[in-house]
């Protein structure tokens, strides 16, 4: 039996690609291990967002390549967005790797992976624009979408049944089938697992260039992504937290709108599932409608994860993004009065071209007052094939430099300064591990590994769901002491027993 060991970069959206290439290959026959040492093949699954990525992506490969010729190891290959980003570019600047594969090999990944060990020479694809892919209407996309390669969606899966013939004969632990959709295995075991809603992005953010490698934006049916929500449940998930390139899009191309407010209750409803979560919302999308459904539904963590960028009205615009400060902070206050102890993050962008101090100043005034649980600062800089990298008044990488730390002390200040606000409120804590100072995991207001977390002082279980009250803050993490017995994921809960903590 043949081994592989699929290695992770990048996004929780990149983490559910290689599951699916990795229930992919288990179904076909291959031994999934940890350790690409002990593998026949590794595969790095690359991230090509921004620099810093690309070259975490690029050491992954050559630390991979290394194992060659001293173990078991006999070849490597890249996939993910760098590689579908790059392709044949890639493959000759980087020819530590055996084979760079794009998306639309995923489907014959077994057979590429045969042909690599076999010593079959892999022809890269030559970069393309993958928006031209589909119509550019999102509603005329339909059945369209399901002829071009988008990983995360529906697929039929080696040997799998159709819908009228009932489930396939599938190894232990992988996700059932039913009617053509993507196979996945689990690579972790913990209690929280991202799930896809959508694939690609139709916005065209002047630094993005994302949309030109992920593709238009495509919804998962909410049928495939119920059944899969299920099958996590089964795997032992308790919380849920939805990834896309952007979540409030999700329905436009089926034709509704609100199919995120009337997918989330029913999500929220799946046996043995104690949070869902929502993630990346566009600030420009989110309708009164999500906000009350994401406030309001009882297991739907009251979590905002707003994608701001600046604050600045006229540099927005130059980004190609809508908004201002105080649109953005009448955003934040109709969430709060909601939900007045939900939680909120962004990332912003410093640096932009022909961003000026008047602009900081701004963005300055708006972190200061919009009081967010977590923030992320980047320096600007070019990306090819982006409108930004052609504009002028680019400023010089030093004073980027200059701005990106002057920032990203003050957002350290107050995010710690956010938490110690949380000192004496009553939180929900999800056990996600057992930690060196007590068990630990995200509360309803932070998100499981981009944000702070929450260490309990008393005994709980992994994967139990824990009422609590703040007694301490560091950083952006909090020191909770359990008011109440843990809900186990095996227990059966009380009738409001996990509603918003008072």
């Amino acid at each position: 039996m043949r081994s592989v060991a699929l290695v992770t970069l990048g996004c929780a959206r990149n983490e559910v690609d290689s599951e699916e290439l990795a229930g992919r290959l288990a179904a076909d026959g291959w031994r999934l291990v940890d350790d690409a040492a002990e593998a026949d093949v590794a595969v790095v699954n690359t991230c090509g967002f921004v620099e810093a990525a690309k070259k975490d992506s690029v050491d992954a490969l050559l630390e991979a390549a290394d194992l060659k010729g001293s173990g078991r190891t006999q070849a490597v290959v890249a996939v993910g967005c760098m590689a579908e980003r790059y392709g044949d570019q890639l493959a000759t600047a980087l020819p530590e790797a055996d084979a760079v594969l794009g998306f639309d090999d995923y489907a014959d990944v077994s057979a590429r992976l045969r042909g690599i060990l076999a010593g079959e020479r892999h022809v890269a694809h030559a970069p393309r624009d993958r928006r031209a892919l589909l119509p550019i209407s999102p509603v005329a996309r339909g059945a369209a979408a399901r002829t071009v390669a988008v990983p995360g969606h529906g697929a039929t899966a080696p040997g799998s049944a159709s819908a009228s013939s009932g489930a396939p004969d599938l190894p232990a632990g992988l996700a059932p089938a039913s009617g053509p959709r993507v196979l996945r295995r689990r690579l972790g075991s913990g209690p929280v697992a991202p799930l896809k809603l959508a694939s690609g992005c139709d916005r065209r953010c002047a630094f993005c260039a994302i949309p030109a490698f992920r593709g238009a934006y495509v919804s998962r049916q909410p049928q495939e992504v119920l059944t899969e929500a299920r099958w996590l449940a089964e795997q032992g998930v308790r919380e849920l937290v939805l990834v896309s390139e952007n979540s409030s899009s999700y329905g436009k191309d089926l034709g509704d709108l609100t199919a995120l407010e009337k997918l989330l209750p029913q999500l929220a409803a799946v046996d043995g599932i104690a949070r869902v979560r929502v993630s990346y919302l566009q600030p420009a999308e989110v309708r009164p409608g999500l906000l009350d459904v994401i406030a309001d539904t009882d297991k739907v963590a009251a979590y905002f994860d707003l994608s701001f960028q600046h604050a600045s009205g006229p540099l927005l615009r130059r980004m190609r993004r809508f908004g201002d400060a105080d649109r953005f902070l009448e955003l934040l206050a109709a969430i709060r009065q909601r939900a007045p102890l939900a939680g909120a993050r962004s990332s912003f962008i410093v640096g932009f071209p022909g961003e000026t101090d008047a602009d900081l100043a701004e963005l300055e005034r708006f972190l200061v007052e919009a009081r967010l649980d977590a923030m992320g600062v980047f320096g600007y800089s070019d990306e090819e094939g982006t409108e930004a990298a052609t504009l002028d008044g680019k400023l010089p990488e030093p004073e980027v430099a200059e701005r990106l730390e002057r920032f990203s002390t003050l957002v350290e200040e107050l995010v710690a300064q956010r938490a110690e606000d949380r000192v004496g409120e009553r939180v929900e804590v999800l056990v996600e591990r057992a930690g060196d100072d007590g068990p630990e995991g995200p509360a309803e207001h932070q998100a499981p590994d981009v944000d702070g977390l929450t260490v309990l002082t008393g005994d709980a279980p992994v994967g139990s769901l824990v009422i609590a009250r703040v007694v301490a803050a560091a950083g952006a993490d909090l020191v909770a002491e359990p008011l109440e017995p843990a809900l186990s994921s095996t227990s059966p809960q009380p009738a409001g027993a996990a509603g918003r903590p008072a």
